[in-house]
């Protein structure tokens, strides 16, 4: 969840170094810090807080000059942000620095052995103790650093992405993998290292993504040696042709970016179905799905494993897979399909969902899915990442980057995905009428538009935004399909407003939620003219008996709901399979403006991250 940067090179490194910890930002923001070698000596500065701080600090402490540089932005595991925790750290000699993202399981009964052997620790983190166990082993055996990285990354458990250098040897940089994700840019006599591309767009389009349990050692005019960190045999890698552009993780003028890609929603949807969807000739074309059609159409079931947004997502592909297609469906938090020992067999179709593609609880559940020789499909954002990489087969949602730490069009995108499966099985089976999937198939070509008709209302959301900014607590209520809406709807205002939130199946109001119900409490509510709409009006009139105030996503042209609601958002009609992808529009601006309006930092909520790669 922390973002590590790395240059050595002809170029001065600093300047690279913090933009891409700039870029990196979204993967953690308590605290940052960097390393320079200046020829002589080390020259290190780091902060608690976000990067423009560590900026100021720079400017105020160091000489910030030399071609081989590190850089690091936290999420705090092991200790609590502060300078001292904050990395880069040096061994006890001040030879080594490193920089790492991760989790060392084992740390205290190694930091033990090492305080018995002489060493002292200054911070509370696990990475200060595997620097110095790095050094003890160079001392004992004698070996070079890439050597002495490899031993040591054989006694930890966890897991990590590193890059460290030894000032003795400014010519190299030692980098390696296991459950996080660690990719090295290759330029003319120069090297770029860091969490994803972005740090290095601009300066080389060609990438080598190391696998897990891999290291590399960069050496200035030689090639780049990648090798099993178990094992130590050399590996066969491929360099990759980077397909990210500089402007598409740029704020292009939004205040937020955030804002950028809620507004990105019906290019990114398009993207997402574009040379998939042919509508006019009623054609479906994934070649993930096409070439394993068979293991689809004999799953006993199909299970989804993911987190967070992902989740939400899953929880409306099961309403579609269940009633388009007919395959039952059971929709799993990741984190806990992975210890809750379930039962898997080879006849399970497991579609793992994951933006970033490194989520760790969400890669763990894969390879146990694995291992019970389950069929295992993949569906991210993020070319080449883990989750790409470990599963059988998969879709790309093509959504590009995604800086927000609250998804926005990652959610859309993969509910797109996840639709387009269910339209092929579903032709597949037999399981819907040739004129009602031709239809279907034409409503879903429209969903662009439609959802940039939603983005006008923006002058109406920010409208109850202004009314409602500064409640604790709100409710949010809906039926069938919209019912993962109002989850996803819940937790964004949670996610960066600090509101207490939650989202209900509408019917389940009367179990419970009614009692919290009053002229404080806001409660929004997806109406769609779709489904069971009989049943939506009655639990809004329950809800107005109890005087709570109601934000009501209605269908264009309603005029029932609009005369019982303090306020409407209106959506154009859809197919209600289809209402998930145009409904959480004004849910998404909603927790943008309160959230904005509240002071609040939308990009970077407290205490959260993009990418979880720790447990």
């Amino acid at each position: 969840m922390c973002g590590i940067v790395g240059y050595i090179g002809h170029r001065e490194a600093y300047p690279i170094i913090i933009k891409g910890l700039e870029r990196l930002e979204y993967r953690g923001y308590d605290s940052a810090g960097v390393a320079i070698f200046d020829g002589e000596e080390t020259q290190l500065c780091k902060t608690k807080g976000k990067v423009s701080e560590l900026k100021r600090k720079v400017e105020e402490t160091i000489n910030a000059k030399g071609t081989l540089g590190i850089g690091h932005t936290r999420w705090a595991t092991h200790g609590v942000p502060n300078d001292v925790n904050s990395h880069p750290h040096f061994s006890n000699s001040g030879d080594l620095v490193i920089i790492h993202n991760g989790i060392i399981e084992n740390y205290a009964s190694i930091k033990k052995e090492l305080i018995k052997r002489g060493y002292t620790f200054y911070s509370d983190t696990d990475t200060e103790v595997l620097v110095n166990l790095i050094e003890e082993i160079q001392k004992i055996e004698g070996v070079k650093l890439g050597k002495a990285v490899q031993v040591a990354l054989n006694e930890v458990v966890g897991a990590y992405a590193i890059a460290v250098f030894d000032k003795k040897k400014p010519d190299e940089l030692v980098v390696a993998k296991l459950g996080s994700p660690l990719a090295i840019g290759v330029g003319e006599s120069e090297y770029f290292v860091a969490s994803d591309a972005s740090p290095f767009i601009e300066y080389t389009s060609n990438a080598i993504y190391l696998e897990d349990e891999e290291m590399a050692v960069i050496r200035l005019g030689r090639d780049v040696k990648v090798r099993k960190i178990k094992g130590d045999a050399l590996v066969d890698f491929n360099t990759q042709e980077l397909k990210l552009n500089l402007e598409q993780i740029e704020k292009n003028g939004y205040d937020h970016f955030m804002l950028k890609e809620i507004y990105e929603q019906p290019s990114a949807i398009l993207d997402t179905f574009r040379g998939r969807l042919l509508s006019n000739e009623g054609i479906i074309k994934m070649s993930g799905v096409e070439d394993n059609l068979q293991k689809f159409l004999n799953a006993k079931r199909i299970i989804i494993v993911a987190c967070g947004t992902s989740w939400h997502a899953g929880l409306v592909a099961e309403y579609l897979f269940e009633d388009l297609a007919r395959i039952p469906v059971e929709v799993e938090y990741a984190s806990e399909f992975r210890y809750r020992n379930p039962v898997i067999s080879s006849e399970d179709v497991v579609i793992a969902i994951s933006q970033s593609g490194e989520t760790a609880d969400t890669l763990a559940a894969i390879k146990l899915a694995k291992s019970f020789g389950a069929f295992v499909f993949g569906v991210c954002n993020v070319v080449g990442s883990s989750i790409a990489r470990e599963t059988d087969a998969g879709a790309y949602t093509h959504a590009g980057p995604e800086i927000g730490v609250a998804s926005t069009k990652a959610f859309t995108t993969q509910i797109t995905v996840l639709t387009l499966m269910a339209l092929r099985l579903a032709n597949a089976k037999g399981t819907m009428s040739t004129s009602e999937y031709k239809k279907f198939l034409f409503d879903l070509e429209s969903i662009p538009n439609r959802v940039e008709e939603v983005l006008k209302s923006d002058s109406i959301v920010t409208e109850i935004s202004e009314k409602y900014k500064g409640v604790s607590n709100c409710l949010y209520l809906g039926r069938n399909y919209n019912f993962p809406v109002a989850l996803e709807g819940a937790l964004k205002l949670k996610e960066i407003s600090y509101i207490h939130a939650e989202g209900y199946p509408a019917a389940e109001m009367k179990h419970g939620p009614i009692a919290l119900i009053d002229e404080n409490m806001p409660v929004v509510v997806i109406a769609t003219k779709k489904g069971h709409y009989d049943k939506i009006v009655s639990n809004i009139q329950e809800i107005k008996s109890r005087n709570g105030r109601i934000i009501a996503i209605v269908t264009k042209g309603d005029t029932t709901i609009k005369e019982m609601a303090d306020y409407v958002v209106e959506v154009p009609e859809t197919s209600e399979s289809l209402t998930p992808l145009i409904t959480t529009i004004p849910l998404q601006l909603l927790s943008y403006h309160i959230a904005v309006m509240r002071g609040c930092n939308v990009d970077q909520p407290r205490n959260l991250a993009k990418s979880v790669t720790v447990e």
